[in-house]
């Protein structure tokens, strides 16, 4: 088995079929003693970020479902550690976090794009062993 670590994609398998995980690829971002977190990557959530009230002085802009857990709050990757300052550096040249003033400043003025940041509403999550042992039973594949 490939060793799970930031940076890879995994895929569900047809055992997560009518699950929340239904054809779902998911970016891991961290991966640790502690257990895994990641973000399904395929897809988008119903509302656009002006949509939420917080935000209803933002551009349009997209939001993905990033997973099940802790859906009142927003997470960003990004590829711009030189407009948003903050973030933690993972493998592909991506940052978890930053400063979301920054964020919010990068999408309004289009210093950057969603092929350079994106939102995601809630996360995957998974206590130590439980991701390797849903690997092991078939319920995610590695994805390219």
């Amino acid at each position: 088995m490939r060793n799970l670590k930031a940076g890879i994609y995994i895929k569900s398998s047809t055992a997560l079929i009518g699950s929340f995980f239904e054809n779902t690829t998911i970016l891991l971002v961290q991966h640790n003693e502690a257990g895994s977190l990641g973000f399904v990557t395929n897809k988008s959530f119903e509302k656009s970020l002006h949509e939420l009230i917080e935000f209803n002085h933002v551009k349009p802009f997209p939001l993905m479902d990033g997973g099940p857990v802790d859906r009142d709050h927003l997470f960003v990757l990004h590829k711009r550690p030189d407009l948003i300052d903050g973030g933690e550096q993972i493998p592909n040249d991506l940052y978890l976090g930053g400063n979301m003033e920054q964020v919010i400043q990068a999408i309004n003025t289009m210093g950057a794009n969603k092929q350079e940041i994106q939102l995601f509403i809630g996360y995957c999550g998974w206590d130590a062993g439980e991701l390797e042992a849903e690997v092991e039973e078939g319920s995610w594949t590695f994805s390219n």
